[in-house]
């Protein structure tokens, strides 16, 4: 779950640097639309990991 939090965290990055940015002037919009889209199943994934706990130990 934790690998899933990490992947939408740098995809939220990458996507806030091209609309941010103006790397991407075409895009940008786009860019902007999936950089909020990330950050919240970003932080989705988090809380949902955190409120699993831990496991115990096999």
């Amino acid at each position: 779950m934790l690998g899933w939090a990490i992947t939408f965290l740098v995809i939220a990055l990458i996507a806030g640097v091209l609309g941010f940015g103006g790397i991407a002037a075409v895009s940008a919009n786009i860019a902007q639309v999936l950089f909020v889209v990330f950050i919240l199943l970003f932080a989705v994934t988090l809380i949902a990991n955190a409120s699993r706990g831990r496991r115990p130990p096999r």
